[in-house]
């Protein structure tokens, strides 16, 4: 098999939530989540082997219900949390259809403590988990699909969402010690403290959006920026920024797109400059010190973009994924942490003058899309790079389709040498 070419791995169920494993690790690794209405929902556990461009995969049952939103832990291979939906008719029957794991009871659906609901409306939670410890390594093969039977999760704790509604996601702070999370529950911005090994999760501090109308969260990311004091979110057509330390709004982006904003990710090595997309089918670019106009717009997409995601290493490169069931790879060299093909940072440069006169005769290089890939037939729910491997990233379509690919090669050597 050709080195550049994909791998595809279908679940068999439909998904749209996709993790890569975060915590330090070789082995590369996505967590993929299911969603089923008619059987038990899954978590699949996703192992690359690059050597012999085959996957192994585990499962994992999520009893709890379909997954909308997958996260793991950047500081604990075994720990991720998930939202998912659970419906207030489940728990009309009483005590037989209410979920535990481990002892551990799930809560009721916000609005009836005692589990007595009436009618069957649709509410995400989101907890926290612990896989089983023999699969946290990632060096597993498939077992025999024949004999073998889905693990389950062990449920940690659960984020208490009784008085906030909506869980949309889940986000960890960055290169923390998986204590500190963040999720987003309609209109409100909520910071936990996971304490007693991730048993107990504490509400530190919160913010609410204030205005007119249902103002409800779609998205979020913490910056690895500014000592991990920031998050960014995005409700509507709007982006926000957050310190983390006082949870008061630092900057506000509005009309960031002409409609919903889907999803947001940082430059990992600008600090200032952030990546959305959303429903006008655009991808845009912002430096948030100047918010007036973003310092770049993509328009690859002939339908709404759900993901974009920048690569950890080489922040030129840029993936989206969209409802036109493409996955584009985008070079954004120009604003870029490396314009002119290097890594611009005078502090390196022992002769500052001759440095000096030769940026001057350079012109930084032109964006270009690298790559379309249509291997989904579907639309394309989430896009992710492997935290093990630069070069390697995966794409999950709404019918569970995972597919692995590769930087093409001549790129790759083209940014190395």
């Amino acid at each position: 098999m050709e080195d550049d070419a994909p791998v595809i791995y279908g679940l068999e169920f439909q998904a749209r939530a996709l993790t890569p494993q975060t915590a330090e690790t070789d082995a590369i690794r996505f967590l993929v989540g299911t969603q089923s209405l008619k059987y038990d929902n899954q978590i699949h556990i996703i192992d690359f082997d690059d050597e012999n461009n085959i996957i192994n995969k585990n499962v994992l049952l999520h009893q709890a219900g379909e997954i909308w939103h997958i996260s793991a832990s950047p500081a604990d291979r075994g720990v991720l949390t998930t939202c998912y939906n659970r419906k207030r008719g489940d728990f009309i029957q009483g005590g037989n259809t209410d979920l535990s794991y481990h002892g551990k009871q799930l809560p009721p659906p916000h609005g009836d403590a005692k589990g007595k609901a009436s009618d069957s409306k649709v509410l995400t939670c989101a907890a926290v988990w612990r896989m089983p410890k023999e699969l946290e390594s990632g060096s597993h093969e498939s077992p025999d699909d024949s004999s073998s039977t889905a693990q389950t999760l062990e449920l940690l704790c659960h984020l208490d969402n009784t008085a906030h509604g909506n869980m949309a996601c889940v986000v960890w702070e960055p290169m923390g010690d998986g204590k500190k999370i963040i999720s987003l529950a309609d209109n409100h911005i909520l910071l936990w403290d996971l304490q007693e090994s991730s048993s107990q999760a504490v509400l530190a501090s919160s913010a609410s959006l204030e205005g007119k109308g249902q103002l409800k969260f779609t998205s979020g990311r913490w910056s690895p920026h500014h000592n991990c004091t920031q998050v960014a979110t995005a409700n509507d057509t709007t982006l926000r920024g957050w310190d983390t330390r006082s949870m008061s709004q630092i900057y506000c982006i509005e009309n960031a797109h002409g409609q919903l904003v889907r999803d947001l990710d940082f430059n990992p090595n600008k600090q200032y400059y952030l990546a959305s997309c959303g429903d006008d089918c655009k991808v845009k670019f912002w430096d948030t010190r100047n918010v007036t106009e973003p310092v770049k717009t993509l328009e690859e997409h002939s339908h709404w973009v759900w993901n974009v995601r920048y690569n950890h290493s080489h922040d030129q490169l840029v993936l989206t994924g969209s409802s036109d069931s493409r996955v584009i790879l985008s070079n954004m060299v120009s604003i870029s942490s490396e314009p002119f093909g290097h890594l611009v940072d005078d502090d390196d440069i022992s002769d500052q003058e001759d440095h000096r006169s030769e940026e001057k005769s350079k012109e930084p290089l032109q964006d270009n899309v690298i790559a379309t890939y249509e291997e989904h037939e579907d639309s394309v729910y989430a896009v992710d790079w492997s935290s093990a491997d630069p070069w390697l990233f995966a794409s999950l379509s709404y019918d569970g389709r995972l597919v692995i690919n590769r930087v093409p090669r001549a790129l790759k050597y083209h940014i190395l040498l």
